[in-house]
This record gives structure tokens, sequence and C-alpha cells, in this order.
């Protein structure tokens, strides 16, 4: 499981960070990708829920993230079109610091693709 110091770090708000059971180095297959997309849902839901996210951008990632797995489910997954909703999930938050830990979670999510995926 990856873990993170966050010692010296200088936050101007609150953080967020997401929960330990999200694992995407650990993936090792699109099955264990679907599932680490699958947890990745209910960290967004509590991101909207504690005000990280506002409804819009909760919305707009999560929607990306249902399509990724959506694809990743498929027989043969095109692997760019996962990384395309991905990235633009990620793209909805990219800049919300107290959202970091959820930008770090969806670059580990790409990271596994590119691993996975070919």
């Amino acid at each position: 499981m990856s873990q993170f110091d966050q010692r010296g770090q200088h936050v101007g708000r609150d953080q967020y960070n997401i929960g330990r059971d999200l694992n995407f180095g650990a993936a090792q297959s699109s099955v264990d990708l679907v599932s680490e997309l699958e947890k990745l849902k209910s960290e967004i839901a509590r991101a909207r829920l504690d005000g990280v996210l506002d409804k819009k951008k909760a919305t707009d990632v999560e929607y990306h993230r249902a399509k990724a797995a959506q694809e990743a489910e498929e027989p043969k997954p095109d692997k760019k079109t996962i990384l395309d909703h991905l990235t633009t999930a990620r793209s909805f938050i990219d800049g919300i610091a107290a959202a970091g830990g959820l930008v770090t979670t969806i670059v580990g999510a790409i990271e596994a693709v590119q691993k996975i995926i070919h």
C-alpha cells in the first residue's frame, strides 16, 4: 500500500486525504483496475460531502471515473479511452489544493492503466 510522507508540507487550507484502501500500485490486471476505480467512486462522493468538491465538479469527475471503469471492463479495453477519461477527471480537480490526495490517486490510476492495459 502506498504511504505518503506529508512532513514539511505547507497547505494554506484543509487538505483532503483519500482513504487508505485505494492502491492502484498493486493492480495487476484490468479486474484489479476496475476494483480500484470502484473504490474511487466512494472517495469522490466523500470529497463532495466534505465540501472539497462542489456538486458540478464532483459530478464531472465521477462521470469520467465511471466511463474509465466501463471501458476497463470491456473484453479488449481501449487504453487511450481510459486514459482520456482519467486525465479529464483529473483536470476538473487540478488546482484545488484541498483535493491533492484525489489528484494523486487519479495519477496513480493513470500509471496503473499504462502498466496493465496493452
